[in-house]
């Protein structure tokens, strides 16, 4: 058995973890509150942009144009949004085992564009190659720095350097659902678009249907990777409050095994010493 001394020691370290986890706890829910109200209030309008863009894209299969049917590059790009925290279970480490377990994505032909210190380096000690580092972006998303990544991507798309763009972030369900997801950008994927044709109107372009994909994808996809980025900050603070909810609950439990570890200790040593005065007490007598 351990000692009074030690189990007090023990004890005063678990009950100072437990109110760090609890303290981090109540933190990681006051932003959830904020970024959860962030990321529905945005679900609205990003499902309609969806829709649309599925509408335009179901009446665009007959139409060539490099953002539909690929400019034949072999580079896949991926950005991939993280945490710059650990202390969130299994967030971070979610998103790095869809990308790596992805046929999609052969390390030797992938490249990271990493929003996450934490994913960028699971994902650099693997092997990966990264292209940049915007983990600062994850801290406090803006619609401008969707709008930058978007830009440097289609840039890159464009001269040919990628062939391929995804975003890998996990979508917020609920307080405790993350689902992890893995979206191809670029090409725009018309094959899993299910539009009942003779329920829609005929899809006329203004002025040329080229010119008009060129101006509404790279919108779209701005507008797809910011919402990515809200869900993405909703669902770690929502693991994260997970996570030490669970940590604290784990702490009290611990508390009070030492709890009764030490009281047993304590009576031990109190039996011990009456036993000692009553064996002295009769040796005088």
């Amino acid at each position: 058995m351990a000692s009074m001394a030690d189990l007090k020691k023990r004890r005063e370290s678990i009950q100072s973890t437990g109110q760090i986890t609890r303290a981090m706890k109540l933190v990681a829910t006051v932003k959830l509150q904020k970024a959860r109200q962030k990321a529905e209030k945005g679900k609205p309008y990003n499902k309609l942009l969806y829709d649309t863009m599925s509408s335009i894209m179901a009446y665009s299969r007959g139409i060539s144009h490099p953002y539909i049917n690929g400019n034949g590059a072999k580079k896949k790009a991926v950005i991939v949004i993280t945490s710059n925290r650990g202390l969130a279970g299994g967030y971070n480490a979610n998103i790095v085992r869809m990308v790596t377990s992805s046929p999609k994505l052969p390390k030797e032909d992938t490249v990271i564009y990493a929003l996450g210190k934490k994913g960028r380096e699971l994902l650099v000690r693997r092997g990966y190659a990264q292209a940049t580092d915007l983990s600062d972006i994850i801290n406090a998303p803006m619609f401008a720095d969707a709008f930058v990544l978007t830009e440097m991507l289609i840039r890159e798309y464009d001269a040919g350097n990628i062939g391929e763009v995804y975003i890998a972030y996990s979508a917020f369900i609920n307080t405790v659902t993350q689902q992890p997801r893995l979206v191809r950008l670029l090409p725009i994927d018309t094959e899993n678009v299910d539009i009942d044709r003779e329920a829609q109107a005929p899809m006329n372009f203004e002025s040329d249907e080229e010119e008009a994909l060129y101006a509404l994808i790279p919108k779209y996809m701005t507008n797809y990777i910011y919402g990515a980025f809200n869900e993405a900050v909703a669902s770690e603070n929502g693991a994260r409050m997970q996570a030490m909810d669970s940590a604290t609950s784990n702490a009290e439990e611990i508390m009070e095994d030492l709890e009764l570890e030490y009281n047993r200790a304590r009576q031990s040593s109190i039996t011990q010493e009456l036993t000692e005065i009553i064996a002295g007490a009769n040796a005088i007598g």
